[in-house]
């Protein structure tokens, strides 16, 4: 068993027991299934169930999988209406077992991985569920992140411009091959980033359906999970990236998104009635380069894709499937590319 995918209990039980309130063992861990970052665990104590998030074993590419961040998020939320599991401690001493991780609560709940909901067999239930996503994310966006001390949660100037830099850095470090869509589209992104318009936030930065859970028996987020990427930048990055999702093909290799699907016989909202929605609480009249927002969300997922793939070939992806994101760089980037030569 790869170091990834395991713990060493007989360090960490001691650990915890001494520095988590109330924590006492026995215990077992066993890693969740799915996700391509930072690999989790849900720890089954005598004092009840934990989860642990940590990085990677490994080296890793230069800001990523910052689970100091998560934890740093989490408890600044945990007094506002935006639904976090409730963080207990990090720990930043890499010889506990091995790298950086923080614990949190566990939470009963439901995950869904296909935005088309087939779990559910109401329409009027998929509606509620589609609507309480984007009424969490507009919840999320009118934090003041100065009240919940995450003013310097980020850095100033604008967030595209940041966010282009860094993640075209990120590309270029975990190459492995040219990928003419790719190159395209961040040719154009470059040429075409909206000048700031001074909406700032606390943006989640990966908002999308199966980083969310849902209450047992009602349409209701609980929790939003996976902070990894938060920051403080422009809110409607989360919007489109959300939208983004819900255009993605019914069998794309993450969260399988809604081309192709008659959405309207499901009771599932239109992407328009969604965006409405959140224009609605968050009192926006209209919104301006839709598009960019939308290939930039494209651009950014399709380098976090090549990311996996490079961890993969390095032999320390947090997935089994985390080989398969690499076929799927080049598609992103095309998709990503159709909506800067078309529009949304």
């Amino acid at each position: 068993m790869q170091a990834v995918d395991s713990l060493d209990l007989d360090v960490l039980l001691p650990y915890l027991e001494a520095h988590v309130a109330g924590f006492r063992g026995p215990a077992t861990a066993e890693k969740f299934a799915g996700g391509q970052s930072n690999p989790t665990f849900k720890i089954s104590a005598a004092s009840g169930d934990y989860v642990l998030r940590r990085q990677p074993p490994g080296k890793l590419l230069k800001s990523a999988h910052a689970v100091d961040r998560e934890y740093r998020v989490l408890s600044a939320l945990g007094e506002t209406d935006v639904p976090v599991a409730k963080a207990y401690h990090l720990c930043e001493d890499t010889a506990v077992i091995g790298s950086m991780f923080y614990v949190m609560e566990f939470l009963p709940g439901r995950i869904f991985w296909d935005s088309a909901l087939p779990e559910l067999n109401d329409n009027a239930a998929r509606r509620r569920l589609h609507f309480a996503i984007v009424e969490v994310l507009a919840r999320l966006h009118a934090v003041d992140p100065a009240a919940v001390g995450l003013s310097d949660y980020g850095r100033p100037g604008n967030y595209y411009q940041r966010q282009i830099d860094r993640w075209v850095t990120q590309y270029r470090a975990s190459e492995l091959g040219r990928i003419d869509e790719m190159e395209a589209l961040m040719t154009w992104l470059g040429e075409n980033i909206p000048e700031d318009d001074g909406a700032l936030g606390i943006v989640h930065g990966d908002f999308r359906l199966d980083n969310l859970m849902f209450h047992s028996e009602r349409e209701e987020v609980v929790a939003v999970l996976d902070w990894e990427l938060s920051t403080l930048g422009h809110p409607l990055s989360d919007l489109a990236y959300h939208c983004m999702q819900l255009r993605m093909p019914n069998d794309s290799p993450a969260s399988k998104g809604l081309a192709g699907i008659n959405c309207e016989a499901l009771g599932i909202p239109s992407e328009q009635e969604l965006v409405s929605r959140y224009c609605e609480i968050r009192g926006i009249e209209k919104i301006e380069h839709w598009e960019f927002y939308l290939a930039f969300s494209f651009f950014r997922l399709a380098a976090i894709a090549q990311g996996v793939a490079k961890r993969a070939a390095q032999g320390n992806a947090s997935s089994k499937q985390a080989k398969a994101a690499g076929a799927f760089v080049g598609p992103l980037a095309a998709m990503g590319r159709q909506i800067a030569l078309h529009g949304a």
